[in-house]
């Protein structure tokens, strides 16, 4: 039997709070690709190494606690692709332990603004934390879904996300409000888990199960024509690794039409 919307998200919730809860314990979290600890056995058989902190270089990693580092999830490193500048405002979806909401605030430098969204009571209490052990002033977290983003429209000037959009269940709604807070030529950066055009959805749910990031994952067209329906332009879906047969972590960038 099918699960429900509600169904899946609250067992994406849980299984990220019980990773932020993991991290509070001293232990690394499961997330997108994680093999067994996501219950994703086609991902495990890449390795865990494709996945989270290894994908920080060390002088990032150093430059946020070791909690932040350890609740790393995600499947690429969307700062590194963002070209944040001194003064913007950016925010993460899905924000998970801060990690990519503290180095963000770094680069935006004082002037600037870094929000992360999370829907987990778990996750935002620690990235709470491990932005106030980080010494970062400039940073703000909200509770939310990234199918409703509670700020206002056209109010940020980049959004990035970390293995997150393939984790919703209304990927139309997420890229529509993406389009709404951005600002007329606000930028997306993120990192996500995209398909092959050549597979189907039943493909990919062969390859692995949703909370693992595989199951609920676009195609490359999928995700084109989505951004583009949304409002972007200059739309680029770029692999960077395979995860399972077909399946990749890739870089997706997009710019809001400055026309309505």
């Amino acid at each position: 039997m099918a699960s429900t919307a509600d169904e899946l998200r609250e067992e994406v919730r849980r299984r990220y709070a019980e990773s932020a809860q993991a991290v509070t314990d001293g232990s690394p979290g499961c997330g997108c690709g994680e093999g067994a600890c996501c219950d994703d056995s086609a991902a495990s058989a890449v390795g865990s190494a494709k996945f989270g902190e290894i994908l920080y270089d060390p002088e990032q990693r150093g430059e946020v606690p070791d909690a932040a580092v350890l609740a790393s999830l995600g499947c690429g490193n969307p700062v590194a692709v963002a070209d944040l500048h001194e003064g913007e405002t950016v925010l993460d979806l899905g924000s998970g332990g801060g990690i990519d909401v503290i180095l963000s605030a770094k680069r935006v430098g004082p002037t600037g603004t870094a929000y992360g969204l999370d829907m987990t009571d778990e996750m935002l209490a620690l990235a709470q934390r491990n932005a106030e052990d980080a010494g970062v002033k400039n940073v703000h977290f909200l509770k939310g879904v990234i199918e409703q983003i509670p700020v206002p429209a056209d109010s940020i000037d980049v959004v990035i996300s970390n293995c997150v959009i393939n984790l919703s269940v209304d990927k139309p709604a997420v890229l529509a409000e993406i389009s709404r807070v951005l600002k007329p030529g606000g930028r997306l950066g993120v990192s996500d888990i995209v398909a092959e055009d050549r597979l189907t959805p039943e493909d990919r749910a062969e390859r692995g199960s949703y909370v693992g990031c595989i199951a609920g994952a676009l195609s490359t067209s999928e995700y084109t024509a989505g951004l583009e329906a949304a409002g972007f332009e200059g739309v680029s879906v770029e692999f960077t690794h395979e995860v399972a047969d077909g399946m990749h972590s890739a870089i997706v960038k997009a710019v809001k039409t400055l026309d309505p």
